[in-house]
């Protein structure tokens, strides 16, 4: 299946035949051996007649040993090697009356010189030691000054900051506030971020959570797809794939249409399964809003921002291809796709259509679910769109908070409370922020008193936050699930489900003060919001109109 990393004509290459491993060359690893820097030799072949043995190569074999081996390694010279050679020719020379006084005084030379090697290299080694003992104190000394020092050393400000990305300098010591501001400086320095945007999603998080969490949005999370029952089986599929050359496996216990693909031999988009409409290439975190909302077949659902079609296509497939799906966005080019892959799937029950979202209920109402997967800051896909890490600011985050509120109020009245199986709401996006998740439930339960909340029905998650740097949310918050890159592996998500019921009745007066705050007067009744209450957010340029939101499926 794989090709050899190296060329064909690697193959043709034969200047060596043989194992390497059966030479040994004394010294390899030794640059400065003396085979390698000593004078050339000639290898005289000789003739047949030769009596003499040839001279080897300095090459060792397995079983042999070289000259270089039997000569010991020499750490101070103690002389040319013209010299060792006469006194090895003198030591082999038999003794006799003639040269014993040479041999005597040639002795009393070797015990010389090996007492003066002895005497420098002991020399050497005290010199050494003394070089380490004033190493020593030199350092005792200094931690003395530094004890008797009581002047701290500070962190530096934020114009010396701004001023040590330019030069660089060393950091300080000082208050806590100062360590947190450095730490979110440098977070933001290194990954990448705008500075508002770093101590923003610094703030959700412990230090070290936070830190793992920045890590994990620099990788990318696993490539996913979610079989369509409405073509064929999980099973089915998976071996179909397999037999294409795709490693794959399910993704977990909490779904069982998701395969997680970890390497593939053909292109995931285009095999004959894709094109045929067998799977659809989803996050595993766009599954969750779908289980949540949980269906039934012969329903009337409304998916209020659908493109490009993964959730609306996995709710028809839940639906068996009953009841009817509206699938709306506001965006009417990308209701092409979401037509491509409604089509391409198989969905019957699908109607397509292109609202802006707060025009529900006007346009239609009366639903027995919906589904409302709204238009976010992108916070928990920056591992997909590295964009979103400098182009957020403080109004981005306001006017997002601001349209998500009035989404999710078009929402809830748009729900059938008297609806027999249904009378359920999903809040989702694809952010982390609180400002577009807690802020926003709590919001709408304190302006619609009709709607609870009940649990998602998610086997995992974490917890939605009941209270957030001092501001404190209604209780129930927590029944909400939070789901991190770092945590879970996949996208940053939050999903809430709410339960729709029938209003109680109120005085007139009551009534009116409720529907001026809403800005919705019921199912049937009039749409329109308080403009003098939002112009302080809509002022200045366009803003929902010139900018494409975050979307955590694949297309």
């Amino acid at each position: 299946m794989y090709r050899s990393l190296f060329h064909d004509s690697d193959e043709e290459f034969a200047g060596f035949d043989g194992d390497l491993n059966e030479y040994d060359i004394e010294g390899a690893e030794d640059e400065d051996d003396d085979m390698l820097r000593g004078p050339i030799q000639e290898l005289d072949l000789g003739s047949e007649d030769d009596d003499e043995e040839e001279e080897l190569p300095a090459v060792k074999t397995k079983g042999q040993k070289s000259k270089q081996h039997e000569r010991p390694s020499k750490i101070i010279p103690t002389g040319s090697d013209a010299s060792s050679d006469e006194e090895d020719e003198d030591e082999e020379a038999p003794v006799t009356m003639a040269n014993m006084e040479a041999r005597s005084r040639a002795l009393d030379a070797a015990a010389v010189r090996e007492a003066d090697l002895d005497a420098e290299e002991m020399r050497q080694a005290e010199l050494v030691g003394e070089e380490e003992d004033d190493f020593a104190d030199a350092d005792m000394d200094a931690d003395e000054e530094g004890e008797g020092d009581e002047e701290a050393f500070q962190l530096p400000t934020a114009e010396e900051r701004e001023q040590e990305k330019k030069t660089g300098g060393p950091q300080a010591a000082g208050s806590r506030s100062e360590y947190v501001s450095q730490l979110i400086s440098d977070i933001a320095s290194y990954y990448g971020y705008n500075d508002f945007l770093a101590e923003k999603l610094f703030q959700l998080f412990p230090v070290s959570e936070a830190i793992e969490f920045f890590e994990a949005n620099e990788v990318a999370r696993p490539v996913t797809i979610r079989t369509n029952t409405l073509r064929t089986r999980r099973r089915d599929l998976a071996q179909a794939l397999i037999n294409r050359g795709v490693n794959l496996e399910p993704i977990g216990k909490w779904t069982n249409v998701g395969l997680q693909v970890f390497e593939s031999s053909v292109p995931i988009g285009a095999t004959p399964e894709y094109l045929a409409g067998h799977y659809m290439l989803q996050a595993a975190s766009s599954f969750l809003p779908v289980i949540a909302l949980g269906p039934q077949p012969g329903e009337r659902v409304l998916d209020m921002a659908s493109a490009p079609g993964g959730k609306t296509t996995h709710m028809a497939a839940l639906m068996q291809n009953t009841g009817m799906v509206f699938a709306n966005d506001a965006n009417k080019a990308r209701t092409k796709s979401l037509t491509a892959n409604v089509h391409r799937l198989g969905c019957k029950n699908v109607v397509v259509c292109s609202y802006d979202g707060r025009e529900f209920p006007k346009v239609m109402g009366g639903f027995d679910r919906v589904l409302l997967d709204a238009p976010c800051s992108g916070t928990g896909v920056i591992s997909k769109d590295a964009s979103v890490k400098t182009n957020k600011s403080d109004r981005d985050f306001t006017l997002l908070s601001h349209l998500q509120k009035q989404l999710i109020l078009c929402a809830i009245d748009s729900v059938q409370p008297e609806s027999k199986t249904g009378g359920y709401l999903v809040y989702s996006t694809c952010s982390v922020t609180v400002d577009e998740n807690e802020a926003v439930v709590d919001y709408a339960l304190r302006k619609r008193p009709n709607v609870k909340l009940v649990e998602t029905g998610l086997e995992f998650g974490v917890p939605g936050f009941k209270s957030y740097r001092g501001r404190n949310f209604d209780p129930r918050v927590s029944m909400t699930r939070r789901f991190y890159p770092h945590v879970h592996n996949m996208d940053g998500f939050y999903v809430a489900k709410f339960k729709v019921e029938k209003r109680a009745k109120k005085t007139k007066e009551e009534g009116d003060a409720m529907d001026v705050d809403a800005g919705v007067e019921g199912v049937a009744g009039k749409f329109a919001f308080n403009d003098e209450e939002d112009r302080p957010y809509i002022e200045g340029q366009p803003f929902f109109s010139n900018h494409v939101f975050a979307s955590h499926e694949l297309t």
